[in-house]
């Protein structure tokens, strides 16, 4: 099943509403439109056809381009309300013949990318005063209802033939993989029993009956649908925000060298010389501006909103591009005290709406790291500003290294940005997480906000792994990579997602944790992806053969 994706993949992860495609949208004061009108004949690759608004890699990377734009171009919006350009078919899910001739990678990647779309919908309903609702004029079958399943509310056209379906096990052998089965139950709290009943039948659930379960908010006759709508987005809606002013969000652009090596203003992203490494290089200016008392004169060229939107898409080729990539070794260039000062105005302005979304995006980006199926190494030496929001790096990486020099110039340090606005997918903070045992010494770090602390402070308070002086860092830097890129990329996934992710399991845990293993391990099974599996017969004549031994 590797199909013909298995060579190395060159896909460009940005996109603006010039460039769409397959979705379009449009604002009307506080409320803004967003259809799904996926071309057939334009996927990402040949050799499948996106029929009844099925989508692939490409549509998901148009959706969350629009999500973003939304919380920045129109920030006026209050309401977005998610509809299909196609009569009687709001979507089909992603396409099952790219799915059958994709890698076993690409799959997972693309059912990752997908679930970090849908909540970021979910992050814009909570945090930027945004609501999703979903209008399904249509069928809404396998990912095509998982969509709908991260907007607030959903609601179906009662015609008597448009159903919400996950028919993932009975059509194809595997699962609703982004997040449908979790939503199901811990979202829309749908009893267990229904649930597996839902999950099985493959021709979905219409009408009153899905909303006596709890899988819709609401069915209306397609006589009455679209003016219901409109009346709901309206009273959700209100008066919008109009105090808010956009900001245009342009292209990152970065170069890419023949090596591969990309290049962006504030980030580079280089290759080797070792074996499957990859050095990430974040610089910060000497100086930045204040932040002024409207601070989306700043525009899109604000360091603290372009760093992160490259960062983002540094992780996202990474990811995809790059698979025989299996170390990513962090580096920082910049003055500490510039960190610090912004973190301060960060933390002072969060009343601003072009501020907090700045600082959400961060946050969101920061969670790309985590749950990238890399290992990442924070090499803290001369010239670096790990400190406050960069400082998070360093406790997302699973392993940090610093420099221990004479003089104590090289320094990381915290600021109250550590302490509650970048939550990890498991409700704490990265310091949290790892003070796990002792929450306490956690949380009175906070004691040493602004404080520039040497290795030796570092390694009191335990805020990385190791320090080196100068005789033994090349050495040991050196063999600690060597070892790393030997090891079992399976084995170390699996190892990672394990530790990343201690205490409380949340709905955004258990989304990753089950994409990562339950999927990961279900696409490998010849159930799904073998000569007679259910994934590779689909659309064919034939059955599935299946080995019923369960494992």
């Amino acid at each position: 099943m590797a199909g013909n994706d298995s060579a190395p993949l060159n896909i460009n992860f940005e996109t603006s509403p010039s460039q769409y495609t397959h979705v379009r949208y449009e604002v009307d004061g506080a409320i803004a439109r967003l259809y799904l009108d996926i071309q057939e004949e334009k996927g990402l690759r040949e050799g499948y056809v996106l029929k009844l608004n099925s989508y692939d890699l490409g549509v998901d990377i148009e959706l969350a381009d629009v999500v973003r734009r939304l919380r920045f171009e129109h920030p006026e919006v209050a309401c977005v309300v998610l509809g299909s350009a196609l009569d009687g078919v709001f979507c089909s899910g992603a396409n099952i013949f790219m799915l059958g001739r994709s890698s076993h990678a690409f799959k997972v990647n693309f059912c990752k990318f997908t679930n970090e779309t849908r909540l970021e919908i979910e992050d814009v309903t909570a945090n930027s005063g945004q609501t999703w609702i979903a209008a399904l004029n249509g069928v809404a079958s396998g990912g095509g209802y998982e969509l709908p399943l991260a907007c607030e509310e959903i609601y179906l056209v009662d015609d008597r033939r448009s159903a919400v379906a996950l028919p993932e096990v009975p059509f194809l052998g595997v699962l609703p993989g982004t997040g449908g089965l979790t939503r199901v139950v811990d979202k829309r709290m749908v009893r267990r029993d229904r649930a597996d009943v839902f999950s099985t039948l493959a021709e979905g659930i219409k009408g009153k009956r899905a909303v006596e379960w709890n899988l819709v908010d609401g069915v209306f006759p397609p006589s009455k649908f679209d003016a219901a709508i409109a009346a709901r987005a309206a009273e959700l809606a209100g008066a919008g925000h109009p105090d808010r002013k956009g900001i245009t969000l342009d292209a990152l652009n970065p170069s890419i060298e023949d090596d591969g090596g990309i290049h962006y203003r504030h980030l580079d992203l280089t290759f080797g010389p070792e074996d499957r490494v990859a050095h990430l290089t974040m610089t910060v200016p000497d100086s930045l501006p204040a932040i002024p008392a409207d601070a989306r004169d700043l525009g899109a060229d604000w360091w603290a909103l372009r760093a992160f939107r490259e960062f983002d898409d540094a992780l996202l080729r990474l990811r995809v591009n790059h698979p025989g990539i299996g170390l990513v070794l962090v580096h920082t260039k910049g003055s500490p005290q510039t960190v610090l000062d912004l973190d301060a105005q960060l933390a002072a302005r969060q009343d601003d709406w072009f501020v907090r979304e700045a600082t959400l995006l961060m946050r969101r980006t920061l969670k790309r790291m985590d749950l990238t199926a890399k290992t990442f190494f924070a090499l803290i030496e001369e010239g670096s500003c790990f400190v406050g929001s960069l400082f998070e790096l360093t406790v997302a990486a699973d392993r940090s290294y610093m420099f221990e020099d004479d003089d104590g110039e090289v320094s990381i340090g915290l600021s109250t940005l550590n302490f509650g606005p970048f939550p990890m997918s498991n409700g704490l903070t990265r310091l949290q997480t790892r003070f796990l045992a002792d929450r306490a010494h956690a949380d009175g770090l906070s004691e040493q906000v602004g404080e520039i602390l040497d290795a030796s402070d570092a390694m009191d308070h335990g805020l990385v792994t190791d320090a080196f002086d100068d005789i033994d860092w090349e050495d040991e830097i050196r063999l600690i990579v060597e070892e790393r890129a030997t090891l079992s990329p399976d084995a170390l996934t699996g190892m990672e997602a394990n530790l990343r992710f201690a205490g409380p399991e949340t709905m955004e845990t258990k989304i990753f944790g089950r994409l990562t293993a339950w999927q990961n391990w279900i696409f490998q099974r010849p159930n799904a992806v073998g000569p007679k599996g259910a994934l590779t017969l689909y659309g064919q004549p034939e059955t599935a053969e299946f080995d019923y031994n369960r494992t």
